[in-house]
């Protein structure tokens, strides 16, 4: 098993964003687009700022019935959002997941 990363990449529409994945390799965060790469480091930054409060995830429902969660920073905004999960139990996995990967997690620049 690796060690938890967090991936730059360029979107087709040139805006920069990033994936956390953990040591498996399986993606448990991902954010916006961000125009500039700058802006993209300083995302990454608050989610390893922001992680590990609990009370920093929203937990939510898809209009599919499917289960995900979103990570907030102080100002109350979305800096990640999670894959969709079949069930509350799953989600919650993915939000502990991401509490102990994300302060640890390396910067992979793959632009």
């Amino acid at each position: 098993m690796g060690n938890p990363k967090f991936e730059i990449k360029k979107r087709t529409d040139n805006e920069f964003m990033f994936n956390l994945k953990a040591g498996n390799g399986e993606v448990i965060l991902t954010s916006e687009g961000y125009t500039s790469k700058q802006g993209c480091k300083n995302g990454i930054s608050s989610v390893k700022t922001n992680a590990p409060d609990d009370n920093n995830y929203e937990r939510k429902v898809a209009s599919n019935k499917q289960y995900y969660f979103t990570l907030k920073a102080q100002n109350g905004e979305v800096i990640g959002k999670s894959e969709m999960y079949t069930t509350t139990s799953a989600r919650d996995k993915g939000i502990k997941s991401v509490q102990n990967n994300a302060p640890s997690a390396n910067i992979i620049d793959l632009t």
